[in-house]
């Protein structure tokens, strides 16, 4: 399985990270092992000292696909979960600045975790769904499906232009403003229409 990523597809977000809303999707990899096994806490990383939060609406594909229309795409999942998109922010930096790729600050051991808990979207407004991201019971992220640039079936029809989508694959679909820095002794919980289904502490 892969684990797919969109980038800047909430206007407010790019704008903080002072980068343009994009016109077409932007996407990125990260690989498996940026799971977090169940009831596995997350370890702070030695390598950063500025690690940022990026909670996201997470679609796992349940069929394979390629080249898939956008009238389609509805076909190829059917629930949805949460997931931290961990970001070593300074690691970042110092890649953008040299013009190198970011994958180091991106895709790392744990970097990853996702809910336990997928929705079946069969009970869900695709076009509505509020989430959120608290930090030690603050809410530090909020967001709504409706914000998304690009919605989830014209992802989904973007990324299989290029790469085949397989059972099981993740799609993190974009996160909202308000990132910012974990520390050790932290305790993350993300909500879907305000019911808790992602748990995460920092260790």
């Amino acid at each position: 399985m892969k684990i797919i990523c969109i980038g800047r597809n909430y206007s407010e977000h790019a704008k903080e990270m002072g980068s343009a809303a994009p016109t077409e999707p932007i996407f990125f990899m990260k690989p498996d092992t940026a799971l977090i096994p169940k009831r596995t806490p997350f370890y702070y990383p030695d390598f950063t000292k500025d690690l940022h939060h990026e909670i996201e609406l997470v679609v796992r594909i349940n069929k394979l696909g390629k080249n898939i229309a956008e009238k389609f795409a509805h076909e190829y999942y059917d629930e949805i979960g949460l997931g931290i998109d961990f970001t070593a922010r300074d690691l970042q930096l110092k890649c953008k600045e040299k013009g190198l790729p970011w994958e180091i600050a991106k895709s790392f051991e744990h970097s990853a975790p996702v809910s336990e808990e997928f929705i079946p979207k069969s009970v869900l407004t695709l076009h509505n769904i509020p989430f959120k991201l608290t930090n030690n019971q603050e809410i530090v992220q909020t967001g709504n499906s409706a914000d998304m640039i690009f919605t989830i079936d014209q992802l989904i029809a973007y990324v299989s232009r290029f790469m085949t989508l397989k059972i099981g694959d993740l799609l993190f679909t974009g996160t909202p403003a308000g990132v910012g820095p974990v520390k050790i002794g932290d305790h993350l919980e993300g909500f879907m229409n305000d019911k808790k289904i992602l748990d995460l502490k920092v260790k």
